[in-house]
């Protein structure tokens, strides 16, 4: 490969006119060939039309707000209560989300980020060292000096192929670094692994502190600048480093974080589960930029050490550790970096059971912080900007709650004629209403993910059991179990973690039987509540279709698996 070929590959055109200060004659008087302009990331999130939408949906949103809380309106006090607070907690996180993602269109790559990212590598000393064709061996410099990376790949169970995808694709990163592959599950199959492939093991006598304690006793051992942290599952791409470590040449960035993205959307919950990320990922993330408040989300991540250091280590305390560990760090005063550049790509939970577990974490996590940690206390050492941010993460599950209160409501009307509201206007004018916070929901996510994802509606509607368990978790400090999507082994069956919405699912369907009953001949058109719970009893009759599915699947999958044995 020819010198120039070679700078062409990995240096944006502005280093065509100056290399490096360091005195090293020029490389070539060949002029670069004209390259691709980078696609800008941020575009959508600039977009007038965004704006557009997010002023409707806001001003949708007070509407529909003043409408539910207009005393005319006012109906029987119980359901009336549970729609109005269920309400509540929807159209709170809504505005809060909304004005983050009017604020997702800051680019953190600054000039000092692109000063920094053009004097990389020493295209001199990589040629030198007849090193042209192996980007693995080019040592990365900032301020002038080399610096050291490690790269740290988590595991804990999961399956030999799986890890040996994440570990090759480690291996290969542009840039000088370590890669060391921490092994909760102490496997010698793993270790041999590791070996292998060129990669360093460690393994640790006890699981204390899970995945933060793994990390956590990795550092004790690697002692590079900067360390990457990969779930087992997160194939990483080449140029990892490249996109991220020249954010580090500002002395007060902690870490700088890339998006979760997900290559095995082939069932309808890792579709759901998928999908329910890539507003947070493509948008939310983003806009917390802008208020100093991204956060690390466990994996695709590069620390600075020093900051770790600075906090005492990752936070062992809880299962969101990656949560904790960026509040300790903004605490202490550092800033943090989100780029939507996708760097590595994983697996989502594919099953009812891998959705339930990692779900239950996340929730729990995020309800200990409300209530251990409320980032609304005087005592903490964050601004207004980052307490706001850090509230709706603490209680963003509890928009997961809300829809059993909402299940709940036609129920009472069909039974005991109980009306949440007392509505003296038509339908059309309650639908007008009604659109206008919901509609506009659906038009934001037409909008940012392309089309309305059902199977995000689905899980949404259907995850009350977990997010409910989850608060449970945190009010009592019931420890939760480590699960890793993924982790190899025989799944159970889906109902195993699924009663509560087959109970909700077999009441919403008698108590849809007895509202058609009732109705029956009084009206060609189904009255409001009997509409809403037949609505209720499909969503939750395709998440127990789907968990059917699922479970054949499974039962299927068995006798190939044991005659592969």
């Amino acid at each position: 490969m020819s010198v120039s070929e070679f700078d062409r590959l990995v240096v944006t055109p502005r280093r065509t006119e100056h290399v490096r200060s360091r005195p090293h004659g020029p490389l070539s008087a060949e002029p670069p060939r004209p390259t691709a302009p980078p696609r800008d990331e941020n575009a959508a999130s600039r977009s007038p039309s965004l704006a557009l939408i997010m002023l409707l949906a806001t001003l949708g949103v007070v509407a529909y707000a003043v409408f539910l809380l207009n005393p005319a309106n006012r109906g029987d006090a119980l359901p009336y209560v549970m729609v109005i607070t269920a309400e509540t907690i929807l159209v709170v996180q809504a505005l809060l989300a909304m004005w983050t993602v009017l604020s997702s269109g800051y680019d953190p790559r600054g000039f000092s980020f692109h000063h920094a990212q053009d004097r990389l590598f020493d295209l001199p000393e990589i040629v030198r060292d007849e090193a042209e064709d192996d980007p693995t061996r080019w040592t990365l410099y900032l301020h002038d000096r080399p610096v050291t990376v490690d790269v740290f790949i988590t595991t804990y169970g999961e399956s030999l192929d799986t890890i040996a995808r994440t570990v090759r694709a480690a291996v290969a990163l542009r840039g000088r670094h370590r890669t060391w592959v921490l092994d909760d599950g102490r496997s010698d199959d793993v270790r041999d692994l590791a070996a292998t492939l060129g990669a360093r093991y460690v393994r640790r006598l006890s699981s204390h502190g899970a995945k933060a304690g793994n990390v956590n006793h990795a550092l004790t051992i690697a002692k590079g600048d900067y360390f990457v942290i990969l779930d087992a599952d997160f194939v990483a791409r080449p140029e990892l480093l490249v996109e991220t470590v020249p954010f580090f040449v500002s002395d007060d960035v902690a870490f700088v974080q890339t998006p979760q993205t997900y290559g095995n959307l082939d069932t309808l919950i890792s579709r759901g589960a998928g999908y329910m990320q890539a507003v947070f990922y493509r948008f939310v993330q983003p806009g917390r930029n802008r208020f100093n408040a991204a956060f690390c989300v466990g994996t695709n991540v590069i620390f600075r050490r020093a900051a770790v250091d600075d906090i005492g280590g990752m936070y062992t305390d809880s299962k969101s550790e990656d949560v904790w560990t960026s509040l300790l760090l903004h605490e202490r005063g550092w800033r943090t970096v989100y780029i939507p550049t996708v760097l590595a790509v994983g697996d989502t939970p594919e099953t009812v059971e891998a959705y339930t577990k990692q779900q239950l974490r996340w929730a729990t996590g995020g309800f200990e912080i409300m209530l251990q940690h409320n980032p609304l206390s005087p005592r903490r050492r964050l601004t207004l900007d980052q307490r706001l941010q850090y509230t709706v993460t603490a209680t963003h599950y509890l928009s997961g709650i809300a829809p059993l209160v909402l299940l709940l409501v036609p129920p009472l009307q069909i039974y005991l004629d109980l009306t949440p509201m007392d509505l003296t206007i038509s339908p059309s004018t309650w639908l007008l209403y009604y659109l206008g916070f919901y509609g506009m929901q659906i038009a934001i996510a037409f909008f940012t993910l392309g089309s309305f994802r059902w199977e995000v509606l689905m899980l949404a509607s259907v995850s009350f059991p977990i997010y409910t368990k989850a608060l449970w978790n945190a009010l009592t400090g019931k420890e939760q179990a480590w699960h890793v999507t993924g982790r190899a082994g025989r799944a159970e069956s889906p109902f195993n973690f699924m009663l509560p919405q087959v109970l909700c699912f077999a009441f919403l369907l008698l108590t849809s039987a007895v509202g058609v009953w009732k109705e029956w001949g009084d009206d060609p058109l189904p009255s409001l509540a009997l509409a809403w719970n037949l609505t209720n009893t499909f969503i939750l009759g395709a998440f127990v279709v789907t968990a059917l599915r699922e479970s054949r699947r499974a039962r299927a999958a068995v006798p190939s698996a044991g005659g592969a044995a």
